[in-house]
């Protein structure tokens, strides 16, 4: 690949092409979903040509997935790897990441094939998002931390989803929520001395 190369208008454009393509796939199928955001509108707002485009990716489907894996790939790690926060208190701050929709949910939803690689890397992702949050609740001293992980991580997501349905802020219901089953799992005697 040469230095430099020209865009659509025929702009000579610098390196960083394919930096430039997922920037606008993140914005655009943010904004308008995965299904609405057509190549050639993908290419305008990236400022490449289609054989740019297909240098870097073989189609949008690598693209999806390209997006997904650069979302969110340490799993929250100003949550979970946080020693300012007890385990107990991981556990609800996740509650306090707002996020429209789920990029994770939306692409689950607009991609049909289940074998998708976009499907699989959010299948793979929620696994390992409850396979955190169970951590979490064992390092809490829950007596049943995948359960915990699991209820959370559903209410999470159930919020999510319905934050962007009705248009209004469900996450403090959620936390609410969290609340009384972290304290349920996780009674405060039995929480290890250090986390406290």
């Amino acid at each position: 690949m040469t230095e430099l190369e020209k865009g659509p208008l025929g702009l000579r454009r610098g390196r960083g092409a394919r930096e430039r393509i997922v920037a606008a796939s993140q914005q655009l199928f943010r904004d308008q979903g995965i299904n609405n955001t057509g190549m050639d509108q993908l290419c305008a707002a990236a400022q490449v040509s289609k054989r740019t485009f297909y240098q870097h990716f073989t189609g949008k489907d690598e693209l999806i997935a390209e997006h997904l894996r650069r979302f969110d790939p340490e799993i929250l790690p100003e949550v979970f790897d946080s020693t300012d926060l007890t385990p107990r208190e991981r556990l609800l701050a996740v509650f306090d990441i707002h996020a429209p929709l789920c990029p994770f949910i939306a692409a689950a939803v607009e991609l049909q094939d289940p074998d998708h690689p976009a499907r699989v890397h959010a299948r793979d992702y929620k696994k390992a998002f409850a396979a955190r949050l169970a951590d979490a609740a064992r390092e809490a001293g829950a007596a049943d931390p995948e359960q915990l992980g699991e209820q959370l991580a559903l209410l999470l997501d159930g919020a999510s989803a319905r934050n962007r349905v009705l248009n209004a802020d469900t996450f403090a219901t959620a936390a609410a929520i969290a609340t009384v089953l972290i304290e349920n799992a996780i009674p405060a005697a039995t929480e290890p001395l250090a986390a406290r």
